[in-house]
């Protein structure tokens, strides 16, 4: 049998009885994926890490808590043979022989008479990876290849076309905070597809240098108090192209419904009857700060934290944020598309009871190449963002938990 390579096949388990003998970490690998494939799962086994447990108390597998006993392993269709006693598997292991169960083995593969290849998944197909030399197998060679391939179709550099004709339709992409890796897996494999991007300024522009030529690009940019896209135009431009039969991604920075407008396209899409696809995206006013050393929420510290836009100053009648009440809370303010605004809010928030010396991070251009982090107070902000020269964009976290970032000793 060893001379011979292993025969692939997708077995389908929905309803149908899988016996996982031992609850140790090859249960808890492997268990989610028979969960998810609908199997009727069983697990025999005295003990569990607290993760296979978990599965078990939520109903997700029937747990057996005692050790394998012949005859466990009858009606099953597939087992799975990973307890710490090799007498025990090699008894199961003949059981499932005697009754044509296939049978993977975690402590001996040659014994087994199926192995569980490197899979992986990317849009609605499995990649599943087999080494094919029985005498030389190597799993991380194996498991290397699985993600090369998976990684290749997801962010659009393995292509692979679609010989089904698609549904035209909008994807309205969350890019996340400006880094390109930190745009979502279903969000780059869309763009990887799209015939047309309408692209914000704040999006992962780097990505846009990675589509092919075909694909047409649509500088949405919307520059504080220059030359911008009206949202009308844009929403316009993405119904257009949409009823012209095109795969279209609406590429924008963070997440689309934070501050993003992104109800408003999706509002327009639909009364336009066009199908749209939301992808949301890593939101700047955690991951900014993040980046830059500052937790938003830290034990002892920070038990909230309340995100606001501070594009109109507080004394704007068009301001809909209870600035006195936001002076009140404990917890950490996270305030985006303010750096202008900053003096105005630092003054309000001390005004209704926030202390002059609560400290105040500044993030500009967060996970980028060119990010950088400005610290000060409340009473100091407004020279202090004049002083160093702070532009847009920067996340403002105004908290105590500015002050929890690790300074190298001295």
């Amino acid at each position: 049998m060893a001379e011979h390579p292993p025969y692939p096949v997708g077995l389908r388990l929905s309803g149908r009885r899988v016996v996982v003998l031992g609850g140790g970490q090859v249960a808890q690998r492997r268990l989610p994926a028979l969960i998810a494939a609908g199997a009727d799962v069983h697990l025999v086994s005295p003990e569990a890490t607290p993760s296979v447990e978990a599965m078990a108390d939520s109903g997700e597998i029937t747990w057996l808590k005692r050790p394998y006993r012949p005859g466990d392993l009858e009606e099953a269709w597939y087992a799975l043979i990973a307890t710490d006693d090799p007498e025990a598997n090699s008894r199961a292991s003949a059981e499932a022989e005697t009754h044509r169960v296939w049978c993977v083995r975690s402590d001996d593969a040659d014994a087994a008479t199926a192995w569980t290849p490197a899979a992986g998944h990317s849009e609605g197909v499995t990649i599943a990876v087999l080494t094919t030399d029985a005498k030389g197998r190597d799993p991380r060679h194996t498991a290397a290849v699985r993600d090369a391939v998976v990684e290749g179709l997801r962010d659009g550099t393995l292509v692979a076309p679609h010989h089904r004709t698609r549904t035209p339709g909008v994807a309205l992409v969350g890019g996340g905070p400006g880094d390109p890796d930190l745009i979502t897996v279903r969000g780059r494999r869309l763009l990887a597809e799209a015939d047309v991007v309408i692209a914000d300024r704040l999006g992962p522009r780097d990505l846009l240098a990675e589509l092919p030529p075909h694909v047409e690009v649509i500088d949405a940019a919307k520059i504080p108090y220059g030359r911008f896209m009206a949202q009308e135009a844009i929403n316009n431009a993405l119904i257009e192209h949409a009823r012209q039969g095109k795969s279209v991604v609406r590429l924008k920075g963070g997440d689309p419904f934070v501050f993003g407008r992104g109800m408003e396209e999706v509002q327009a899409l639909a009364e336009a009857g066009i199908p749209c696809t939301v992808v949301p995206g890593i939101s700047s006013s955690i991951s900014v700060p993040g980046a830059a050393g500052i937790p938003v929420t830290h034990r002892g510290v920070a038990h909230e934290f309340t995100v606001v836009s501070g594009h109109v100053a507080p004394d704007d009648e068009r301001s809909l944020v209870d600035w006195p009440s936001l002076a009140k809370l404990t917890g950490t303010l996270v305030v985006l598309m303010g750096v202008d605004k900053i003096g105005k809010i630092a003054e309000t928030l001390i005004a209704h009871g926030k202390a002059p010396g609560t400290p105040v991070g500044l993030v500009q251009e967060g996970t980028t190449a060119a990010q950088r982090r400005v610290d000060a107070t409340l009473a100091t902000v407004a020279e202090t963002v004049r002083a160093e020269g702070v532009k847009p964009p920067a996340v403002i976290v105004i908290g105590e938990v500015v002050r929890t970032t690790p300074r190298p000793s001295e």
